[in-house]
């Protein structure tokens, strides 16, 4: 069963019924809202509440629901019908940002203040050698952005204005990329914040899986080899969620469906300085990972091939859904969304 969705996460998880003969409630699950979008995948999903969520995907494409995905507006941004939307991130049901990802000009950022009516291009890339992944906000003002490695290191991008501008911090602080490595714009989860200042970068493609973690809002960085599979190109941590700043998830693997994707999770309790395989890990690989909001052991992860969860912090993990999803969110108020290809967006229901 699915970790309930509001109020005592636990309780439809793991008591039993006190009698024999009492029935259980009937377990969360995935409820698929119709979005009206079958040519587009949604790898960018911000959840607001239960009622509201946007999704940014393929096609330039970013919808909005208010109502609980009953129905959809389109708010795409004009002219962005060439660009591959991989994150959004949104405040509220009027305030959101939208990553565009690519090569050179092709990494953007707009931001919207009417719900989707307008938007505004607060960045774009004008250098060849930056590609931008993930972003992430510690707050309505301060937010972070990442491009994969520039003259060796992370780029990092950052707003202290909500997105209205951008600007590329130093890298003095970064430590050296190794051969190959990468963040994957998979999820918009590579890059995550907890906190005011405390945020993590997940990478992959390299010899070695690593998480590297920041307590300055990204202004220095450290990093920690994942035991997530790695040593090529499509292999790595594909995402990390917090629950605080010190207890982590990670979860990745090899993103080929004709490859195995063994010990594809991870755990940590001390902030991402070290990590640990988990004991039971999710059958393949998955590229979203989320905790149910008021729980210090509930969390789900999705990818191409189903959901899974765990009740225990990370240590072991079970599938529970078969459908095809790329990125999931949960919110305190026990909204928790999916989202993956052929416009497939979903809520938990109970």
């Amino acid at each position: 069963m699915l970790a309930a969705a509001g109020g005592a996460v636990l309780a439809v998880l793991t008591a039993l019924p006190a009698q024999a003969h009492t029935r259980a409630p009937a377990p969360p699950h995935w409820a698929l809202k119709d979005t009206g979008s079958p040519a587009v995948r949604f790898r960018g999903l911000a959840a607001v509440d239960r009622d509201t969520a946007w999704v940014a995907g393929t096609r330039g494409t970013v919808l909005r629901t208010v109502d609980g995905g009953g129905s959809w507006r389109d708010v795409s941004p004009p002219g962005a019908a060439d660009l591959q939307f991989r994150d959004v991130e949104a405040f509220d049901a009027r305030h959101a940002v939208v990553l565009a990802i690519g090569e050179g000009e092709a990494s953007r950022v707009y931001r919207t203040e009417d719900g989707g009516t307008t938007w505004t291009e607060s960045f774009r890339n004008t250098d060849a050698r930056a590609f931008y992944d993930c972003m992430t906000f510690f707050d309505r003002r301060h937010g972070l952005a990442v491009s994969d490695p520039v003259d060796g290191r992370f780029r990092i991008l950052s707003t202290s204005d909500g997105g209205r501008s951008w600007k590329v911090l130093p890298d003095h602080g970064m430590p050296a990329a190794q051969d190959g490595e990468a963040g994957f714009a998979a999820s918009g989860q590579c890059l995550v914040a907890s906190g005011p200042k405390d945020v993590w970068l997940a990478t992959g493609g390299a010899a070695r899986a690593r998480v590297l973690r920041s307590s300055d809002r990204g202004l220095t960085w450290k990093a920690a080899d994942a035991p997530i599979p790695a040593g090529d190109p499509a292999r790595g941590v594909f995402a990390v969620a917090f629950r605080d700043r010190v207890h982590g998830l990670a979860v990745g693997g090899d993103y080929r469906p004709d490859q195995q994707s063994p010990q594809a999770a991870a755990t940590t309790g001390n902030g991402g300085r070290g990590w640990r395989p988990a004991v039971s890990p999710p059958p393949a690989y998955r590229s979203g990972v989320a905790w149910i909001p008021r729980s210090r052991s509930v969390a789900l992860a999705v990818g191409p091939t189903g959901t899974d969860l765990t009740t225990d912090a990370g240590r072991t993990w079970r599938t529970v859904d078969t459908g095809s999803y790329d990125t999931v969110d949960c919110v305190s108020d026990g909204g928790c969304w999916a989202a993956g290809e052929q416009g497939r967006v979903a809520r938990l229901e109970r």
